[in-house]
């Protein structure tokens, strides 16, 4: 598309919200995405003396565009659905489950497997949710795990790792949005900083190794008994596979796509590691998915585990598995796209920002609630701090701001994931249902609750960090806050609980 950018100002916000309104009350995310498309173009040629004819071709102009710019995410994304469905069928995946089934008896042992699995692969977030859960699901199946509760899992270990990782995706990207506050050296100074993701992580061990839950998610892990169903039915039909049958083509899988995102970033050229891994992350995770199917193939066919029909059969299955996340993925890279590229939503929440009259001891927390709306409404963390990194180093660095340069570009990175995580629009979010096997709007309203009250202690810990500008006073504020928040959400649950006992004491009791 060649039409330039107009400054929308506050209608810039109506698309998102149209969207994400829209998905929330109908539990329709495909139509409130493209109506979120639809209304941007709209916006944008009602503000240029444009008809609804051109609104709705720049609408498919857009989508079109999106596709292409993302075609390396959509063949690893198909390629990874392929992989996931023939290791199923070969009995791999069966074979493990009943392997860690023995080992791993019960939820809280599920639970904290998924969430250290899941640290421990940080190099990209997407890959991160779809590795995890093809390994995991059966496992948290077999212990009455909702997948809800799985997509919460994958969710709060992928990008909440990744931000806070040196050698990662995100690191790089970091880096080079801030190179005039020092680079990869800035990146690491945020570490302390970057409370979202330490509050998750701290969180995600507390609810698996106490095993409570709230909210809605405390009702999906009641009715959890619909997921056995689930189960059974994917099961019918597999081969008589063994565990190497899923852990060889896994490992191959994460082996090649490490190299081959050091291949693609030219590593074997002499570039960095670190570096080299963030140039074109899809690309390497592409040759990597690829190789491991080639893996699969070679493993499968000549034990007579599955015919070349068969397997090839279980490729094109597995695409059919994405369509419905490719689908929603397309929409919201549309709908990003409209919102910085067309309408300026981003330029008017960043100017909202520095023009604001506001101490710099504030600024932390005020980049925070910033970050989080802007990367709500967009469904893009890496496009929310692409936005509002440059802006923070500027408005710090070489001023009377330099004190707080270091908290407030933490607080930017914080703030991001967490709207990321919230939002129905993100592709982190779409790709933990899809690697959870879970309802998507069902993985929104389940989470939401779980990542806000850490959003919450998080602003009250920026507030500290803006004032104390010392790291280990916020990290240690901050994390006393969370456990405060938790003994309040216990205590109001057995408030609750105790007043409906007791309701239903005095109904008896009048019968």
């Amino acid at each position: 598309m060649n039409l330039e950018m107009i400054e929308a100002g506050w209608l810039s916000l109506l698309p998102p919200l149209i969207a994400i309104t829209l998905a929330l009350i109908s539990k329709e995310v495909y139509s409130s995405l493209f109506l979120g498309v639809l209304t941007g173009m709209g916006v944008y040629c009602f503000l240029t003396g444009g008809n609804v004819l051109q609104a709705v071709t720049y609408a498919f102009d857009m989508i079109a565009a999106k596709i292409g710019e993302n075609g390396y995410m959509i063949i690893f994304l198909v390629l990874l659905g392929s992989l996931v469905v023939v290791v199923t069928r070969s009995g791999g995946s069966n074979a493990y489950g009943q392997w860690a089934g023995k080992r791993i008896k019960n939820k809280v042992s599920a639970k904290l497997a998924t969430a250290l699995l899941g640290l421990l692969i940080f190099v990209d977030d997407g890959f991160n949710c779809l590795t995890v859960g093809t390994v995991m699901r059966p496992i948290t199946d077999k212990c009455r795990i909702s997948r809800e509760k799985l997509a919460y899992l994958l969710d709060a270990t992928a990008a909440p790792i990744c931000i806070i990782a040196p050698i990662s995706s995100w690191a790089v990207a970091v880096a080079s949005e801030v190179e005039e506050a020092g680079g990869l050296n800035a990146f690491v100074r945020t570490i302390p900083y970057n409370l979202y993701a330490i509050l998750t992580i701290v969180m995600v061990f507390y609810l698996s190794i106490t095993d409570f839950d709230f909210g809605p998610m405390k009702k999906a892990e009641e009715n959890k008994s619909s997921d056995s169903a689930e189960v059974q039915k994917e099961e019918d039909g597999v081969k008589k596979g063994s565990v190497p049958d899923l852990v060889v083509p896994i490992l191959t899988l994460i082996i090649c796509s490490i190299l081959g995102m050091a291949y693609v970033g030219g590593y074997f050229s002499g570039r960095p590691f670190a570096e080299a891994i963030g140039e074109n992350p899809t690309a390497g995770l592409t040759l990597g998915t690829f190789a491991a199917l080639l893996v699969a193939m070679a493993m499968y066919i000549p034990r007579r585990l599955m015919s070349l029909r068969e397997f090839m059969t279980g490729v094109i299955d597995g695409i059919k598995t994405m369509i419905p996340a490719l689908m929603i993925l397309i929409l919201a890279w549309a709908l990003g796209g409209v919102c910085r590229e067309m309408i300026g939503t981003g330029l008017f929440v960043s100017n909202f920002v520095t023009t604001a009259n506001l101490s710099l001891s504030f600024l932390p927390a005020v980049v925070f609630a910033v970050a989080a709306f802007l990367s709500f409404s967009m469904g893009t963390a890496w496009g929310t701090f692409g936005i509002l990194l440059p802006i923070v180093s500027m408005i710090c660095v070489g001023t009377e701001g330099a004190a707080v340069l270091i908290p407030s570009l933490g607080a930017t990175l914080a703030g991001s994931v967490y709207g990321d995580h919230c939002s129905p629009i993100s592709d982190t979010t779409i790709l933990a249902s899809t690697g959870a096997q879970c309802e998507h709007l069902k993985h929104v309203e389940t989470q939401l609750p779980y990542a806000t009250l850490v959003a919450v202690v998080c602003f009250a810990g920026y507030l500290v960090a803006g004032f104390t500008r010392n790291p280990w006073i916020t990290v240690a504020g901050a994390v006393l806050l969370l456990f405060l928040a938790f003994g309040a959400v216990h205590f109001m649950e057995r408030r609750w609980n105790r007043l409906h006992s007791d309701q239903g004491s005095e109904v008896r009791h009048h019968l």
